[in-house]
């Protein structure tokens, strides 16, 4: 049987699957539409290699300049340019190659064509049969004998007969025809008024195109004879255009093309790195792939003192361990002491179960602290967790502290930021190839489920100790990557330090005045209950005001006010923006329905959430801070939110006091001041700004006095306003549309400001492009301290979704390096407080702003140190000047 050999069109079938596939992103942003339909198609091809035996190759265009435009230089020459969305694709399609172990190759100066030609002409020549998988037009004219082609989309065989249905003439006739025909997508002249139809019969009569040029005279028809004789030589030019090179150099011997089994690792991390996780299960399935060992596992219960002090004797000769809690709840607060894991060999994992119901031997707590102690606090042994801050708020409940620290969790975080999930489920299956033991299967779900302390002995073994192990086989995986990868400094001078520091903060929590939410909470249910009955009047009846869809009836069926857009399924849009254009139009209602929305946001997410939340033990509201979720490395606080507290209006103000500190204890509160301009002027190197911010001048005066050309004495409040407008607004890649809206000014003047700001600061422009290019090259941007940001859609086709990342990718470096910087000053501070022996607290961080409670005679003293730490903390081309503000309750102090 005669050996085949498999050439894959990879530049032909780019296209068409970027043109025929519904567009897909993976989670940086980045289209991979075209990428999966390769993929898919790559999988296929390779299984019929596999099955017969075949060799197999992709071939590419190297570049659009080849010996064509030599002969012509019009060819091509009105091609449109390749759609911005899908050119990072073509790298990770060559990376999709590398992947699955497939040749791709490609030839300066030649298109994949040629190539494809060459090697089906040479492997024919050694007695193979070639399959050429593409449904291009312009490889047909090589079927033939040994030579079909494949159409990868249609699954459809192209051979002699399929090509005399296209063109009318068999494959060895296929250049004379379009020689005639021309070919306007490559802008190949041909013979005007000449198609397909009319080229076939010609060259069926004459059979070739210098035979039909020599007997011009015989053509009947004066026009189609005239043109002919017109454009003869175009002709002539267009056959050796179409004419594919046959005898191109050969980058790589045929001999090599044989099908190599993928690394399976390497080929799923880059499925699941693209997103493509449905073709993941079709790899093993479809693919004879050698899966990786699985680790021999061997999980043992830890019942006796004598079995703890042996496990921690073999622990203490390791350079690190693995450890987890099991508790009774995902509330660090609420959650008790189950067990506790160790792993300190990859596939040996232990449990000691501590609180379990069952009537078994169990350790107690006290013999199992005692036992672990030197291990837990052994400097030369780092102890590993996944999402390990959670573990070390609930041992220092016990009065066990643990000491040095590494997160899996974080770890993944720096190295992926793009991925918005980094738990160790996730993880495992990402990188280890391993389905880990899901929670709900061993505590059940719904009405069936039971805590922790419930489960069996044995199956709690299985779980626990399979989480400890996974954990370190984690980071014997990742670590390595944070040197190779250069994100070392992020994560050891940045996000590891700061560990124990968030988990103290989230056990401290902060004091709120439970009397004053009360009072709100009447207040603002008073209120409500009075707009209501205005809302009914000026509607002329009842009805839910909470109801979009019911407040849109009133208001644009029945009051007959001017109708905004509707969605897609025909209801009104009656949100903020509408109502607010409305108020602005002089109607009442709309004005009434805005106050009480604020009102019952307040009552519900502030007054009543924050109520809820209050621990009944301590009397304290103790949120959580995600360490691993912000694309720019910002903190993120939930249950509750507290960094997003309304400030701006006196109504969310008042929920700001009910925040207090304890007794004979003050509120300070220092926050960055401008923080994120005096960023931008080091990174882009603004003397004009950077010499005002050294003086202490007011940027905004400096800003208008360059914007306007007005003395800084004689700048007046609106000018103030509006170079303040300016500023900020620079920061967040404001347009005009923008400004002008920000401003109430006309558009061509908001246009006129942001052109004289670029022309007074030059270095500002030249960042922001630096910025969007940086990003549309690697998908990210880096802040100063070397964190990546990922900038979602910097390539996406659709106008408003591609500004949108660029706006990010000018913002995300200030607000990241911000976010760095808070970051370190929050590692530093405790310390220096413990060195001078004070007993400031810190309770939260909100972005550019940290708030402590501190005994009232060391407010001076510990606001001077902390206010020196968050100014001295990194040293920029502008001071760093931190605001101090002191109180009895957070709206004072801010």
């Amino acid at each position: 049987m005669a050996k085949k050999l498999i050439l894959i069109d990879g530049s032909g079938f780019i296209f068409r699957a970027y043109h025929a596939l519904p567009p897909l992103r993976r989670t940086d942003g980045t289209h991979v539409g075209a990428v999966y339909g390769f993929c898919t198609m790559l999988m296929k091809q390779i299984e019929q290699a596999q099955q017969e035996a075949s060799y197999l190759a992709v071939i590419f265009d190297a570049a659009r300049e080849t010996f064509r435009q030599e002969i012509y230089p019009d060819y091509k020459a009105h091609r449109p340019p390749v759609p911005e969305d899908l050119i990072p694709q073509f790298s990770i399609i060559r990376e999709a190659c590398e992947a699955f172990n497939v040749p791709s190759i490609e030839l300066e100066g030649f298109e994949a064509d040629d190539l494809i030609a060459s090697y089906a002409k040479s492997a024919t020549e050694q007695g193979f049969s070639v399959i050429i998988v593409s449904s291009d037009k312009d490889l047909m004219q090589l079927i033939g004998d040994g030579i079909i082609m494949l159409d990868p989309i249609k699954n459809k065989k192209i051979a002699e007969t399929e090509v005399f249905e296209k063109f009318g003439v068999f494959p060895n006739k296929v250049i004379e025809v379009q020689a005639l025909a021309g070919d306007a997508t490559d802008n190949i002249p041909g013979v005007p008024g000449i198609g397909i139809k009319t080229a076939a019969e010609l060259i069926n009569t004459f059979g070739s195109v210098e035979a039909l040029l020599e007997r011009t005279h015989e053509i009947k028809q004066p026009k189609r004879r005239q043109s002919l004789l017109e454009n003869a030589e175009n002709a002539r030019i267009s056959k050796k255009l179409v004419t594919l090179c046959d005898s191109a150099p050969l980058p790589a011997e045929i001999k090599t093309m044989i099908p190599r089994d993928p690394d399976a690792i390497h080929l799923k991390d880059f499925m699941r790195y693209q997103g493509f996780t449905s073709l993941i299960a079709r790899i093993d399935k479809q693919l004879s792939i050698d899966k990786p060992a699985a680790v021999t596992t061997t999980y043992i219960t830890i019942r006796t003192a004598d079995q703890l002090k042996s496990l921690v004797q073999d622990c203490l000769s390791k350079p690190y361990v693995a450890f987890d809690t099991e508790t009774t709840s995902l509330n660090i607060m609420d959650a008790k002491l189950v067990g506790i894991s160790l792993s300190h060999t990859a596939g040996y994992g232990y449990y000691i179960p501590l609180n379990h119901q069952e009537a078994t031997q169990q350790l107690d707590e006290k013999t199992a602290f005692d036992l672990l102690q030197p291990l837990l606090t052994d400097p030369a042994i780092l102890k590993v967790g996944q999402n390990i801050k959670y573990d070390l708020g609930v041992l220092h409940k016990y009065g066990v502290e643990v000491t040095p620290i590494t997160d899996t969790m974080l770890i993944s975080y720096v190295l992926d930021g793009s991925r918005h999930r980094h738990g160790m489920d996730e993880l495992a299956e990402r990188h280890l190839q391993h389905t880990t033991i899901k929670y709900n299967d061993v505590v059940g779900t719904g009405k069936n489920q039971k805590t922790f302390d419930m489960v069996d002995i044995g199956l709690a073994t299985t779980y626990a100790a399979e989480d400890a192990d996974i954990t370190l086989r984690l980071y014997e995986h990742l670590q390595p990557r944070l040197a190779q990868e250069k994100m070392t400094t992020v994560y050891e001078r940045i996000e590891r330090p700061l560990i124990p520091i968030i988990a103290d903060m989230e056990l401290t929590g902060v004091r709120a005045n439970q009397q004053l939410l009360f009072r709100l909470g009447q207040e603002f249910t008073e209120e409500m209950q009075r707009l209501e009955r205005r809302i009914y009047e000026l509607a002329g009846r009842a009805f839910n005001v909470g109801s979009p869809k019911q407040l849109g009836e009133i208001l644009f069926d029945e009051l007959k006010l001017p109708v905004p857009k509707k969605t897609k399924t025909g209801s009104y849009i009656t949100d903020a923006d509408v109502l607010e254009k409305l108020v602005e139009n002089g109607y009442e209602l709309p004005k009434v329905v805005l106050d009480w929305r604020e009102l019952a946001k307040l009552k519900s997410t502030y007054v009543d959430g924050l109520l809820n939340s209050i621990n009944k033990k301590t009397q304290r509201i103790h949120t959580s801070y995600s360490m691993a979720l912000t694309s720019t490395g910002r903190l993120s606080s939930s249950e509750p939110n507290l960094q997003n507290i309304p400030i701006r209006t006196a109504r969310g103000r008042q929920i700001r006091q009910a925040f207090i500190p304890q007794t004979d204890w003050k509120m300070v509160s220092l926050d960055y001041s401008q923080i994120e301009l005096r960023l931008l002027c080091h990174m882009a190197e603004v003397p004009q700004l950077s010499q005002a911010f050294c003086q202490g001048q007011d940027i905004h005066v400096t800003t208008a006095s360059e914007m306007f050309g007005v003395p800084m004495d004689q700048i007046t409040g609106d000018l103030r306003r509006k170079a303040k407008a300016i500023n900020f607004g620079i920061i967040y890649g404001i347009s005009a549309f923008g400004l002008a809206q920000q401003l109430d000014i006309p558009q061509s003047e908001a246009a006129r400001y942001i052109a004289h700001y670029f022309e007074k600061y030059p270095g500002i422009q030249a960042y922001m492009e630096y910025q969007k290019e940086f990003a549309r090259q690697h998908g990210y941007v880096k802040t100063l301290f070397g964190r990546k940001c990922y900038i979602l859609g910097i390539q996406d086709k659709n106008g408003a979704v591609r500004q949108a990342a660029e706006r990010q990718a000018i913002n995300a470096p200030l607000q990241g390096t911000n976010a760095d910087i808070i970051k370190m000053a929050m590692h530093r501070i405790p310390q220096v407080l413990k060195d001078h022996n004070l007993g400031g607290r810190m309770l939260l961080q909100v972005h550019d702003e940290l708030i402590f409670e501190i005994p009232e005679s060391q407010v001076e003293e510990t606001s001077k140190l902390i206010k020196n730490v968050m100014e001295s903390i990194a040293y920029l081309r502008v001071p760093l000047v931190v605001g101090v503000g002191v109180g009895n309750n957070w709206d004072e102090a801010h």
